[in-house]
């Protein structure tokens, strides 16, 4: 005798739906400085870099007020966030022409780390900041950092050595953006997928520099 079928409807929609696991938050977060607490907390910490930047024999920009250009709305910041505390602060923008290099790049402005914990903040910022520039389709990353006297001479040359240590080219001196003698600094942009377990960025395209410079 031929039994009827029995359907499997009933069992397909009572058959278990396999778990997958929520990955974990990313440990730190790269993000706009949105309030104005955040900018204010941004203000604080490049006081407190540039104080220790003095007692360490490290010169610190001599005309502009950095401080009061991230209290600005008006400046189109970043910050480096792990738990909620601010660790480094920064105005990433896209840069076509900056005396120096080839080519259009992330330019890395005003960077100021939280002191007592700089090496390890900027291997994080080195890391994003090349993933970054690649999601962007922008070949380099550039920056600078002053440099009164030779590159040869110490404290600057440790921490020259500890950049090129991170990936950075040190590309010579000369004079910067905003007139100040600077040593000059290249990063190959790199497309890192694995970075946002550790790093999430909700960092806004960069945008073009502005023209007048005289208070960057």
């Amino acid at each position: 005798m031929i039994r009827p079928t029995t359907s499997t409807a009933s069992e397909d929609r009572s058959a278990p739906v396999p778990f997958t696991p929520k990955p974990p938050a990313a440990i730190y977060e790269m993000r706009m400085l949105r309030t104005a607490a955040e900018r204010e907390e941004a203000a604080a910490l490049v006081q407190d870099r540039q104080r220790w930047l003095t007692l360490h024999g490290l010169p610190v920009p001599a005309r502009a007020d950095i401080p009061a250009l991230f209290r600005e709305a008006q400046t189109v910041s970043a910050g480096l966030f792990e738990d909620g505390r601010l660790l480094a602060c920064m105005i990433p923008e896209h840069d076509p022409d900056l005396g120096w290099g080839q080519g259009p790049c992330l330019f890395l402005s005003c960077v100021h780390t939280l002191p007592g914990q700089s090496d390890d903040i900027t291997r994080l910022i080195t890391l994003w900041a090349s993933d970054f520039a690649a999601r962007f389709d922008l070949h380099v990353v550039r920056a600078e950092t002053l440099a009164r006297h030779a590159l040869e001479a110490e404290p600057l040359a440790a921490l020259l050595h500890r950049l090129t240590d991170t990936g950075w080219d040190v590309r010579g001196s000369g004079t910067g953006r905003d007139g100040d003698r600077v040593a000059r600094l290249e990063l190959p942009a790199e497309h890192r997928p694995g970075l946002r377990a550790l790093i999430s960025c909700q960092v806004h395209a960069p945008q073009p520099a502005p023209d007048d410079r005289s208070t960057a």
